[in-house]
Parts: structure tokens; C-alpha cells; sequence
């Protein structure tokens, strides 16, 4: 075990130590040795605390000597997307304007993992406040696949999926506004779940888009998912949009991994053109294996879906604008004086230390919300991108009367080489217009490696959907579909990736030739 400790799932990591084949202290380790040598090329980390995991790790060490009753993910370290606030570590949400900054509490969720006994192995890399969908607009830099380190590891929590899938981390935390952890998953063949809106807390996470974002597991395998979302979730009265209600028995669905007699629907308005014909094909053959497997699959519409992704970019950059107001230069994080200006104004530090300190996405997105809430403009942008949301959650409620779950393809392409699309918005925003609807809607949602396309040989994910609360029906789904997909593929499908130090030999080759 010891030699395979990065390439065990989190469950395989968990039974090890609780039989103590291995040390908390040694699994810890072997994942900062994993990061200390490919990290320089995948960047998925912005901070690595070494000493912090380490004591972490010794402490659980120490108490399963003692005979404690431990949690069954204990000294199973973890990564953690910059976004949620770390007690002692920067956090700076990808941003200049919150460089150096180091949080006095912990968010809810990072509590939990350390109640846990999860040593934290540091904060992953993300685009700026979470806009992006390719971590090319992170102000440290962007993240790469390593898959195929010239291409993007998807956005915004590519840090997290990158980590992951380079086996840096046999678990991370990112979150999801509009798809940044279902997307990110099905570029880098990796696991990635939203949980139902409400279902993990956001105290402590750096807004972006207080009704849509959503932290949840970046894990290798389903049933790692399960076991860390049993973790993270549950109600929590710091944050007032936690359900109160149990988790969802999530883990007993992956462990149970049947879809016999299921209803799964097909989304008609997720598919089709735009999307890469090798993306089509392996959801296709996907499909065809949950029928194979006694579901019974049936063609839903969903006829306001093809509006989802305008009614999201007017309600995004709204709820963005506002969040954003309180980076001001007064209270923490950057601050910027104005050139040539002897006694400057409240405003005007303001002024330049948000032009310093945001990056062009950023901006972008506070213009657009701004004007979308301005007056005379608020009825017929925000108002009306409010009502085709309640369209939305209608078209999914007609849609759950018939079917168990729903499923698509989780994005149109695989993932595309950096620089490739940073220059057109619009095409950027489209990778997540299969994922925003469950985000506008507030139900769960997962995406699993559903293979590798056949014209470039880069992962490809498959969607699953399911109720509000209903969370537990994506596990059981998903966990079932893995299982026959890893016989299809001989196993997990990382395993078929490129060897990430000969990747790195390239392009050193490459670079200095």
C-alpha cells in the first residue's frame, strides 16, 4: 500500500488506516511529495501547508494509538478551493485584491473537515471569484489538465478537479455556481457533485452568487463523493439558506448502486449540435448501458432550458456586483493610492484599488450586473431573467413527475487548449450551459467519467439531475453507471492518462528548443 498511497481512492486510503497499514503521517506525506513534484506544472495548488497537515496528520496518528473512535475519513488529507475562508492560511479567492489575506475563522465547511481529523493540504486554484470556466482568470496564473498540460482542467474550480486527477489529493472541496464543479470533473475524468442548494453550508464561502452557489466533493470515485459529501453536509444555523432536514443517505445509495426498474430521462434541449460528436457517442453509450442495466429511459423536454444560460448571465453578474461591493479598499485585503493624487478621497483609493485589484472577467461582470440593477433596467433584465428561473424550476418539476433522474451530457466539448477561448466571452460562458439549469433551479446534481472521445482521447462526462433534497438518486445512479463503465474501460479511466512527468519533459523539450 504504501508504494500506491496517492493512486488509492479515499475509501481504500480510509480502511488502510483504520487496519494502521498505513500512518495518517505517511499518507499525508506522500501527497506533499506527489504536489512537490508535479504541482510546478499543474499549478492546481495557490497555497501548500506542509507544516499544518503534517501536525494535522500526527495528531490523528496519536489518537487512533490511544484507541479514540475515530471518523472513518480520518488522516485522509484533503484540498480545499480558495474560496472558503481557512483560519490561519491565505485565502484569497484567485484574486489580487484579497492577496496575503488570512481569514480569523474557519467557514463551516473547513471546520467539519477538521472535526473530521482531515489534514488540509492547502488551497487550490480557481478563477478570480469564481468567473470562469477554464481558471485561465485566476490573478495567479492558470491551472492546466493533466490530461494534457497544454489544455485547461475547466473552471472555476479547476484547481480542485487538476489536483485530483494528478493525484495530488485524494479529495478536494470546490463549489458550483453555474457548474464549476460538474464541469471541471468531466474535462479532467474525475468525479464532481452539487449537492441540492442548501444541502452543504456556505457560511464562511466567499459569495459570488448567493442563490446559486453550492460547495461540494471533487473525488476520483462515487463512493469517495458520498463519503465526503456525508462529511460536509447538514444544516447549519450560520447560514440561512441551510436546509434543516438530515444529509441525504447518500452513502448507503452508492453503496447499494442499482438503477433496475428506474424511470431516467434524457434531456432533449441538452444535446445535439454544439456538442462534440465523441461527447455524444459516450453518453450515448452510457445511456445504453443503464438500459442494459434494467432502467427504463425515456426522452424528456425541457423547454425552457434553451434560456437558461441568458437568464444566468443577467441573475449571475447582479448578485456578483452586489457581493463584490464590499472590496473597498477600507476594511482588508488590497489598497491602492491613487497616482499624482497628495490627499486622496474614500472613492478615489476605491476607485484604484479596484481597478488594481480585478481582473478583466471580474469587471466585466460587475458592469453588466450593475447596469442589469440599475434603474429603469432592473424590470425588464433582472426582473424577467427572475421569471424565466421560475420557468426553469417548473419545466424540472414536470420533468420529476415522470422520470427518477434526469441526464445529459455534462459539457458540449472536452477540454480545450489554453488561450483557445479567452478572447470570446460568449463561447467561454457556453461550456456550462448544460450545468447551469440545475444551479438556477437549486437541485443536485453529479458528473462521472463517461470515457474518452475517440478524435482526441480527452475525457468526456455524463450529467445526472435529481430532485431538491433528493441527492442520495445521484449516487445510487452514478455509482452503478461507474461501475459498468470501469468494465468497459478496464478500469478507472485514469489510469489511461499520460504519465505527468513525461508530460513535463515535453514541455521543457518544447520550450527550450
Amino acid at each position: 500500500m504504501t508504494s500506491d498511497i496517492t493512486r488509492a481512492s479515499a475509501a481504500e486510503l480510509a480502511d488502510a488506516l483504520s487496519r494502521k497499514d498505513i500512518s495518517a503521517v505517511e499518507a499525508t506525506q506522500a501527497h506533499l511529495d506527489r504536489i512537490a513534484a508535479v504541482d510546478g506544472a499543474v499549478h492546481a495548488f495557490l497555497h501548500v501547508d506542509t507544516d499544518g497537515a503534517l501536525a494535522a496528520a500526527k495528531d490523528i496518528d496519536q489518537r487512533r494509538a490511544a484507541g479514540e473512535d475515530l471518523h472513518v475519513l480520518a488522516g485522509v488529507p484533503i484540498a480545499v478551493k480558495d474560496v472558503m475562508a481557512t483560519k490561519g492560511l491565505p485565502t484569497t479567492a484567485g484574486s489580487k485584491i484579497l492577496e496575503g489575506w488570512v481569514p480569523p475563522y474557519d467557514a463551516t465547511l473547513v471546520s467539519k473537515l477538521k472535526a473530521a481529523g482531515m489534514p488540509i493540504l492547502g488551497k487550490t486554484n480557481m478563477d478570480e471569484f469564481a468567473m470562469g470556466s477554464s481558471t485561465e482568470h485566476s490573478a495567479y496564473g492558470p491551472s492546466r489538465n493533466p490530461w494534457d498540460l497544454e489544455r485547461i482542467p475547466g473552471g472555476s474550480g479547476g484547481g480542485s478537479s487538476a489536483a485530483v486527477a494528478a493525484f495530488e489529493a485524494p479529495l478536494a472541496i470546490g463549489t458550483d455556481t453555474g457548474g464549476s464543479i460538474r464541469q471541471p470533473a468531466a474535462v479532467t475524468g474525475t468525479v464532481g457533485t452539487k449537492p441540492t442548494y442548501g444541502g452543504v453550508s456556505r457560511y464562511g464561502l466567499i459569495a459570488l452568487a448567493s442563490s446559486l452557489d453550492q460547495a461540494g466533493p471533487c473525488t476520483r470515485t462515487v463512493l469517495d463523493a458520498a463519503l465526503l459529501h456525508s462529511v460536509i453536509g447538514g444544516h447549519d444555523p450560520m447560514d440561512s439558506t441551510s436546509i434543516d432536514a438530515p444529509v441525504p443517505p447518500v452513502l448507503e445509495a452508492a453503496r447499494r448502486a442499482d438503477v433496475k426498474g428506474m424511470r431516467i430521462g434524457v434531456v432533449k434541449e441538452l444535446g445535439g449540435e454544439g456538442y462534440q460528436a465523441g461527447v455524444r457517442q459516450r453518453f450515448e453509450e452510457s445511456v445504453q448501458l443503464l438500459v442494459d442495466a434494467g432502467a427504463e429511459v425515456v426522452e424528456v423536454s425541457c423547454p425552457h432550458f434553451e434560456y437558461a444560460l441568458a437568464a444566468y448571465y443577467l441573475i449571475l453578474p447582479s448578485e456578483a456586483s452586489s457581493n463584490l461591493a464590499k472590496f473597498d479598499a477600507m476594511r482588508y485585503g488590497l489598497r491602492v493610492l491613487p497616482e499624482g493624487v497628495d490627499d486622496p478621497s474614500a472613492e478615489q483609493v476605491m476607485a484604484a484599488t479596484r481597478e488594481a485589484g480585478f481582473g478583466d472577467e471580474v469587471k466585466r461582470r460587475i458592469i453588466l450586473g450593475t447596469y442589469a440593477l440599475s434603474s429603469g433596467y432592473y424590470d425588464a433584465y433582472y426582473g424577467q431573467a427572475q421569471k424565466v428561473r421560475t420557468l426553469i424550476s417548473r419545466d424540472f418539476a414536470a420533468a420529476f413527475e415522470k422520470v427518477d433522474v434526469l441526464v445529459s451530457p455534462t459539457a458540449p466539448t472536452t477540454a480545450f487548449k489554453i488561450g483557445e477561448k479567452l478572447e470570446d466571452p460568449m463561447a467561454m460562458y457556453l461550456n456550462d450551459i448544460a450545468t447551469i439549469p440545475a444551479n438556477l433551479a437549486g437541485v443536485p446534481g453529479m458528473s462521472l467519467p463517461s470515457g474518452l472521445a475517440p478524435e482526441d482521447g480527452l475525457p468526456t462526462g455524463i450529467q445526472i439531475l435529481a430532485p431538491a433534497t433528493k441527492d442520495e438518486r445521484l449516487y445510487g445512479v452514478g455509482a452503478a453507471l461507474e461501475g459498468m463503465l470501469s468494465d468497459r474501460w478496464g478500469g478507472h479511466l485514469l489510469a489511461q492518462a499520460p504519465d505527468l512527468a513525461d508530460l513535463t519533459s515535453a514541455i521543457a523539450k518544447e520550450a527550450r528548443a
